[in-house]
């Protein structure tokens, strides 16, 4: 991840050229300041020290035109590689939904897909340009140093040396702790707030708002303590820098006294030789802070490696390196033999030995009770979840081809549909974003769902986040309209009885069932409740991961 934040060097060269640029301005504006004023203080005519005027103002302009230019570049660089960083994430992530997230609490996800990745642009803008930036103001400075007043010089290199060491060492005690826990407090934050919201209405009901409130608080209160004790380490970083200039100053008057007694040095040259420290320690002070800058920046790049690594943990399926074709008939045949799999990151396996034919048309009814492996056999067939044994379309091994390719054919209407907070329309067109309104109003109507659109107002009627505004039997057949728009040969539905009472169930597997029918497409109705035998053709019993019956 850090690789991947670091633009390349044809973008980032100019950042720091022009960061050269400004600081080698600041630290000539302050030597020409210092060597005409001397200069003048001695009276001469106007054509000696026409050219350090000119120098000044040059050196003025200098430093905040190419500061300005530094900060446009090295943002536009930065700027540019985010979308890259999120791009890989994302694609990193996808494999994982939704079985390989299931141990990472929402608030702390959007933490890292949002704060974390945020972070990662201060790697170049704060860590990388101020090193390598300071770093060179530093050894042009100590050579003209050397080459004024070899004894300053070698004070200001010492000083310099001292101060990154200390400097580092006072960083690290003082706020080090605090910013490799900035992430991590930031991303409880975010998680205890989520909570809060999204179930505020259950924490009302049950009186426990106060407690979710106070979790928020606490959860702020630990955020700003660590946000403070940064900032103390800042302050004491920047006292000891400026103590270090200043004994880099005293050591250049010491040795530029006796030059100027002996001759060897002029009153302007001392004044250049001791104000000079002062200018780059005003570069080299940002090099203690780049170094806490890249704790905050580790850190954030183990926490998004940790939730995206570069390879899958077992129980996720990976595409072949040279997938088949999955040329299979219009309505194919699923088979399972001897099939076995587990959960991401589970050390027991959910399904063992299973053995299931699911032939073309044909509506199958597996029940059990919970925790048999249900959902596992339809993560299974959808591919989310990896597999040992067989699994085949047509004869076709599933692990042979693109999974991509298995879910345009094998379709899952899920336990507890996903509903986006936009309106009917927008939550059925994802599925086909090429149908008119009048098909996804007829796809309604073969669904049940006609008349409740028509009362709602149409397309446009909201169904509320996570589908708040709608029942749960009409999310389920709002599931199912989905399904038919994508046509899935075979459609897998998964416990579409779940969220909806006893009446409404019997309507709702009913349409399931005699909609697909109309269409010749198979159906797997995952149950753990009875569905009425003229529905289906044949049931199949799971327990404990095992096919009984």
């Amino acid at each position: 991840m850090l690789r991947l934040a670091l633009p390349p060097l044809r973008r980032l060269w100019a950042a720091i050229a022009f960061g050269v640029l400004s600081g080698g301005s600041a630290v000539a504006l302050l030597a020409s300041s210092a060597w005409l004023i001397a200069r003048a203080a001695e009276q001469p005519a106007l054509m000696y020290i026409s050219l350090a005027v000119v120098g000044v103002r040059a050196f003025a302009l200098g430093r905040a035109f190419f500061r300005y230019l530094e900060r446009l570049s090295g943002h536009d660089a930065a700027f540019r590689q985010l979308p890259e960083v999120r791009t890989e994430l994302y694609t990193r992530l996808v494999p994982l939904a939704p079985d390989g997230l299931g141990g990472t609490r929402r608030g702390d996800l959007l933490s890292r897909l949002a704060n974390d990745v945020d972070e990662l642009q201060n790697y170049p803008l704060r860590v990388v340009q101020p090193l390598v930036t300071s770093g060179l103001i530093a050894l042009l400075t100590v050579v003209g140093a050397f080459l004024l007043l070899p004894g300053a010089a070698i004070g200001l290199l010492l000083a310099l040396l001292l101060a990154f060491v200390a400097g580092t060492l006072v960083n690290s005690w003082a706020s080090g702790r605090a910013e490799r826990r900035l992430s991590p407090l930031r991303a409880d934050l975010s998680d205890a707030v989520t909570d809060l919201v999204r179930s505020l209405d259950v924490l009302t009901a049950f009186g426990a708002l106060d407690a979710a409130q106070q979790r928020v608080d606490e959860a702020s209160a630990r955020l700003t303590a660590a946000v403070r004790s940064r900032a103390v380490g800042v302050a004491l970083t920047g006292a000891v820098v400026s103590v270090l200039a200043g004994a880099a100053t005293a050591i250049a008057l010491a040795a530029g006294i006796p030059a100027l007694d002996a001759g060897q040095l002029d009153g302007p040259g001392l004044a250049v030789a001791a104000l000079l420290p002062l200018a780059v320690f005003e570069v080299f002070g940002t090099v203690p802070l780049a170094l806490g800058a890249w704790r905050q920046v580790v850190a954030s790049a183990e926490r998004i490696s940790t939730t995206a690594p570069d390879e899958l943990p077992a129980g996720i399926p990976v595409d072949p390196a040279s997938p088949r074709q999955l040329v299979v008939r219009s309505v194919p045949e699923l088979e399972l033999r001897g099939l076995s799999a587990r959960w991401p990151g589970a050390s027991r396996a959910v399904l063992s030995d299973v053995a299931v034919r699911i032939e073309p048309g044909e509506r199958v009814l597996l029940t059990g009770p919970t925790g048999a492996g249900k959902t596992a056999v339809a993560h299974v067939l959808t591919r989310l979840v990896d597999y040992t044994g067989s699994y085949t379309i047509d004869g076709i091994e599933a692990a042979t081809v693109r999974q991509d390719d298995v879910r345009r054919i094998v379709g899952l209407c899920e336990q507890q549909p996903y509903l986006f907070d936009a309106d009917l329309r927008q939550n059925l067109l994802f599925a086909k974003d090429t149908a008119t309104d009048d098909e996804l109003l007829a796809v309604l109507e073969r669904v049940g769902l006609g008349d409740w659109t028509a009362e709602r107002g149409g397309l446009d009627a909201a169904v509320g986040e996570r589908g708040a505004l709608v029942s749960g039997g009409q999310a389920q057949r709002i599931a199912l309209a989905r399904a038919l728009l994508a046509d899935f040969p075979v459609l897998v539905v998964d416990e579409p009885t779940a969220n909806v009472d006893g009446a409404v169930a019997d309507r709702v597997v009913r349409d399931i069932l005699t909609t697909a029918a109309q269409d010749g497409r198979s159906v797997l109705v995952i149950s753990h409740t009875r569905v009425p035998d003229e529905l289906i053709d044949r049931s199949v019993r799971l327990e404990d991961g095992r096919v009984v019956a």
